[in-house]
């Protein structure tokens, strides 16, 4: 009977009776709900305890590790304090660097100072040290320790060049490095050897490229490729050359194993574009003549380069023999508070002093005649296999003085740019072998470029700037022997007298008094690849309207 059928009474009872079955099941849910929160409440509770103990008991073990380290620490270095009296004031201040890798030889600490003081004073050292680390020279290879490969390389040496022994300690220590030396002073091995040795020490030969020195030319490139395969070689490391004019097939392939990279900046860009050189594991970046690197012609490749490597671990160094002001700024935002080592006053454009300078004023047209009468002098009797390098200006004048040399029955080898990189790679092998004692060269062969034994240069064009005439002479007079630079000076090149002059004088050698009558003031030039000049005019001046019938 349905509920419609009953009395109001039984109606109203039933209707009670459905009403109380929900009351009940809502509050049932209602209790369990609050348990169910109360439960979670207790969990979360307990999960928050127990982390909180974690990490209290993981405080108090690092706290009592790092107490144990520094007690430890404190021991040894109180120990190494008692054990040796002989440890001097700059040697304590050494410690940050010993952090980095570079612990001072106990040979090195016990060099009386005096000695220390007069190998400064000898070389004409400069260092400007914004860590104030005073890291002591290495007057001897035995004062450091290096892998044995390359210890037993470097042994065959006498002893470290002034640059070398100023610079591995700072290079060592993981400092940003800008070395300052005259060319022939073993720049090379300065920034080639620490790079190895941190391959060698470090757990990162699977890494891909992680060395990179950057040279202006295919040359210079070459020659420090020749210098490092000494010691990659030996150390297991994997070296390779990149650069212009031949095919990329090969170094395509040497890339793909390199782990140090020597390029010019051209082809190394080529490479990087088409993705077969990838630099982002570059912790150790070298610009070679590092202030023609940064002129103009090369300063946006330069730029795009160092922009593909770390930003951060990254350890930059320049080496050059010139370091002019209007690259020092530009430098500055590659390097981090980088040590700077001069050896010698190489603010001030100066020549190797074991150069003879002899500069003749000459009429222009009667330069090539001279040429061979200096051939004569140069290249006779006792001197007849003197190596002689003579500069000219262009390709143009290079390959006309050629053919002039070759009908006069000389055998003359050539690097100019209108030779092909085999005929220039070819030339430069037969000059340094002594296949031919006579080479001819425009400044693509200037810069850097390692020759043995050249006894002679001859400067039958003067360069565009005193600064490509330094490099130019600083062919001859390398490793501590003696040279000779004949340079034939026309009124063509008259307002570069004054700074020819200056460098003349600071190397003590004598100013002939037709290069006087030119001036012996400087003329300002602008900062650009080829050291083009200015002109001083009157701004204030407005200018004259000229009209062309």
């Amino acid at each position: 009977m349905s509920i419609y059928g009953m009395k109001n009474s039984e109606q109203l009872k039933a209707i009670k009776s459905v009403t109380m079955s929900k009351e009940q099941l809502e509050e049932r849910k209602r209790k369990h709900d609050e348990v169910d929160l109360a439960s979670q409440k207790k969990l979360k509770k307990d999960k928050k305890n127990k982390k909180d103990k974690k990490e209290r008991k993981d405080k108090k073990d690092k706290k009592e590790k790092k107490d144990k380290h520094e007690k430890s620490h404190a021991d040894i270095k109180t120990q190494k304090a008692e054990n040796d009296s002989s440890v001097t004031e700059s040697s304590v201040e050494e410690t940050p660097a010993q952090d980095s890798g570079y612990v001072q030889s106990q040979k090195l600490n016990q060099v009386a100072q005096s000695e220390v003081d007069e190998f400064f004073k000898e070389n004409e050292v400069s260092v400007e040290d914004p860590s104030n680390l005073a890291l002591r020279p290495l007057l001897a290879f035995d004062q450091i320790s290096l892998s044995p490969e390359i210890q037993e390389e470097i042994s065959k040496f006498s002893k470290p060049t002034p640059i070398q022994a100023v610079a591995w300690p700072y290079l060592l220590s993981g400092k940003d490095v800008v070395g300052v030396a005259e060319t022939g002073s073993g720049k090379t091995f300065a920034f080639g050897v620490p790079a190895i040795h941190k391959l060698r020490t470090t757990d990162s030969l699977k890494k891909g490229i992680q060395v990179l020195v950057i040279s202006p030319t295919r040359e210079l490139a070459s020659q420090t490729y020749d210098n490092l395969i000494l010691i990659t070689k030996k150390a297991g490391v994997h070296c390779c050359c990149v650069y212009g004019g031949v095919p990329k097939d090969d170094q395509r392939a040497q890339l793909r194993k390199a782990q140090v990279v020597v390029a010019t900046p051209g082809r190394l860009l080529d490479l990087i574009d088409e993705g077969s050189a990838r630099l982002s594991n570059v912790d150790y970046l070298v610009l070679d003549e590092a202030d023609r690197m940064l002129e103009k012609g090369f300063e946006e490749d330069i730029k795009r380069i160092i922009g593909s490597t770390k930003s951060n671990g990254r350890q930059t160094l320049m080496f050059t023999a010139t370091w002019p002001k209007e690259v020092r700024e530009l430098a500055s935002t590659f390097m981090k508070d980088p040590v700077k080592v001069s050896i010698g006053n190489r603010d001030e454009l100066s020549a190797n002093k074991r150069i003879t300078q002899i500069v003749e004023v000459i009429d222009p047209f009667k330069k090539e005649r001279k040429l061979l009468e200096l051939l004569k002098k140069y290249q006779s009797g006792a001197r007849k296999d003197d190596k002689v390098l003579i500069f000219a200006l262009y390709k143009k004048e290079a390959a006309r003085v050629e053919r002039n040399l070759q009908y006069n029955g000389y055998k003359v080898a050539a690097i100019h740019g209108d030779l092909s990189q085999q005929q220039r790679t070819q030339a430069l092998g037969e000059f340094k072998t002594g296949e031919s004692n006579l080479l001819l060269a425009t400044d693509v062969a200037a810069r850097g470029l390692d020759i043995p034994n050249v006894k002679t240069v001859i400067n039958l064009t003067f360069p565009l700037t005193v600064e490509d005439y330094v490099h130019r002479i600083g062919r001859t007079g390398r490793a501590g022997l003696t040279g000779t630079a004949h340079t034939l000076f026309t009124e063509q090149e008259k307002h570069l007298a004054g700074a020819l002059v200056n460098v003349l004088n600071g190397a003590g050698q004598p100013v002939p008094e037709d290069l006087k009558k030119f001036g012996t003031h400087t003329k300002k030039k602008e900062h650009s690849a080829y050291g083009a000049f200015y002109k001083d005019v009157d701004t204030t001046k407005k200018p004259k309207k000229i009209t062309f019938d």
